[in-house]
């Protein structure tokens, strides 16, 4: 019984402890960890949120690109931060891939991480340099089928949705792809325009600009249907039914953080998404804003995580 009774005083004074953490929180200012480079979509989506986000909490939110191996450098810094609410994590969907590419990665996604909102969703575009010569995706296709060598497409990293949906689209498409990997977005979005690579599929939110000011062609969106985002663009699925693929940037904290600290976190950052002119900035980047619930957010991550996996072991993907 005495020990019984030890233990529940252990769980109260816990559970105090942690409310009365939560209720000063935060006292400092909150570092917001990215990690990929500058200039990708995850970075924008950290930048964007920070400034309001750090008004309503009262604190400065600092954010801190991490980059390197894949994404696993900056987020296996967070998996091992304090859970106090003072390091977060801004994650791609590429988060849900790592483990399985990156067989060395010294973090568990579900296991490791206490979810607090997704922020944005989005499908991604198949675009080409003009220099291709090609304006439409049956051109494309014929174009990437008759050449001697495989096209050259850009990839944001090796476990990055910008190659993993390249993986069944060229096996569904018949066609073969060498490809190039960065480290980021920014990166592999910069060669791309500059003509060192030929093609890449990517989230709308990071070669939208490009495409509407004529630096980049966009051939089909990977969504279900057409996207109001490049009005007569066709999607893969009306000439591969069932092709679908989506981009999303979400935040974490590390496990452990307390409960009231990830409500605080969700609830202000709910506020921020559903100010019209956050609608308005992501919707032109080619996102729709998405803020569900902290469990909704981890049964996402789960599912995903899955549904990568599968793929990933399948395909024998690696990251070379």
């Amino acid at each position: 019984m005495k020990g019984r009774r030890t233990l529940r005083l252990a769980v109260v004074a816990a559970f105090a402890a942690a409310g009365a953490q939560a209720q000063g929180y935060p006292s400092r200012p909150i570092r917001m960890v990215v990690p990929t480079s500058p200039g990708g979509v995850t970075d924008t989506a950290a930048r964007t949120v920070a400034p309001p986000l750090a008004a309503a909490l009262g604190q400065s939110i600092v954010v801190d690109n991490r980059a390197g191996a894949g994404g696993i450098i900056g987020t296996d810094t967070v998996a091992k931060a304090a859970p106090d609410g003072y390091t977060v994590l801004a994650v791609f969907d590429s988060f849900v891939s790592n483990p399985h590419v990156f067989r060395n990665a010294p973090y568990d996604v579900v296991k490791d991480f206490a979810p607090v909102s997704m922020m944005i969703r989005g499908p991604q575009l198949l675009v080409v340099h003009p220099g291709l010569g090609v304006r439409t995706f049956p051109d494309f296709l014929s174009l990437a089928k008759s050449r001697r060598t495989p096209l050259n497409f850009a990839t944001a990293g090796a476990a990055t949705s910008s190659r993993l949906s390249v993986e069944p689209f060229r096996k569904t498409a018949g066609l073969d792809a060498n490809l190039v990997h960065y480290k980021g977005g920014g990166p592999a979005l910069n060669d791309l325009l500059g003509g060192h690579v030929e093609a890449m599929i990517a989230s709308a939110g990071l070669v939208l600009p490009s495409v509407k000011a004529g630096r980049l062609t966009a051939l089909a969106v990977t969504s279900k249907g057409r996207s109001e985002l490049v009005p007569g663009v066709p999607a893969v699925s009306e000439f591969f039914p069932q092709f679908e693929a989506q981009s999303w940037v979400g935040v974490l904290a590390p496990v452990g953080t307390p409960r009231a600290i990830i409500t605080r976190l969700h609830a202000e950052m709910a506020k921020v998404l559903a100010a019209p002119e956050q609608k308005e900035r992501f919707t032109s980047l080619g996102y729709e804003i998405v803020s569900g619930t902290p469990e909704q957010f981890g049964a996402w991550i789960r599912s995903e995580t899955g549904k990568w996996g599968k793929l990933i072991r399948e395909r024998g993907i690696t990251s070379e």
